[in-house]
């Protein structure tokens, strides 16, 4: 199989890299398929590889000692999954899996830390690894600070950054273990954004009618750490907003 070339490649992370750095890597970069729940992290297990999202929605989900779960990252082709390996920490009590299906570039775990003794190349990452847990900060603060549907339009827009197109494969289900409440809240709420034009829900999809109308309804529960992302990393790649 060839090597994928740079300009192929639809990681921000990735085309952030300089030419010298992704040069060392390209032998070893390895294109795969992500389908809906394809876990690419086990808790508690060793993470051989580090995986850079390309395309479709990856969750990062926290699970407690009685199983219960809740989303507490979101990553998509801003990002990778695989952040605890950065910090030399092989393994995680987390899961992260594939929401909405993809592809992704898998790298062996020790060839990113080889390239972590590169200055910029560390400097790179250990700004993606401060932008992630901005977001698992502000996560937390909008769990505590605001509404249920402030909440759930923060996340329909943080999936939104991340799935090509306007439809937003997830159920009520999904919804409302990745938000911690019951589905018939979800349900409720998903009704109160369509009834103000914002979405249009059904069966297993949600499309995004307005987004700036769902920014209206997040309000400051949505921004920061997305604004905190363009400021260190930026962008190589195009985005929506």
């Amino acid at each position: 199989m060839a090597p994928l070339e740079r300009e192929s490649v639809r990681n921000n992370l990735l085309r952030m890299m300089t030419p010298a750095i992704f040069a060392r890597l390209q032998p070893l970069l390895e294109r795969v398929d992500l389908p809906a729940r394809h876990v690419l992290v086990e808790p508690h297990l060793p993470t051989p590889f580090v995986t850079f999202i390309e395309s479709g929605l990856c969750s990062l989900v926290a699970t407690s000692a009685d199983a219960e779960d809740i989303e507490v990252g979101h990553i998509g082709s801003e990002g990778l999954v695989g952040a605890h390996v950065l910090l030399k920490v092989m393994s995680t009590p987390n899961r992260a899996f594939m929401q909405a299906p993809g592809s992704g570039i898998r790298v062996p775990a020790k060839a990113v830390l080889d390239i972590l003794q590169d200055g910029e190349t560390n400097t790179l990452l250990m700004n993606y690894i401060h932008c992630s847990e901005i977001q698992v900060a502000h996560s937390a603060l909008a769990n505590a600070r605001y509404n249920m549907h402030e909440r759930l339009a923060r996340w329909l827009l943080m999936c939104h950054d991340r799935i090509g197109g306007d439809d937003l494969p997830l159920t009520h289900e999904f919804l409302s273990i990745m938000l911690g409440v019951r589905r018939s809240g979800v349900t409720n709420e998903l009704h109160v954004i369509e009834g103000m034009k914002a979405i249009k829900a059904t069966r297993g999809n949600i499309r995004i009618l307005d987004r700036t109308r769902l920014e209206d309804i997040a309000g400051a529960s949505y921004g920061e750490p997305e604004k905190e992302y363009d400021r260190l990393i930026g962008r190589a790649l195009p985005q929506r907003r």
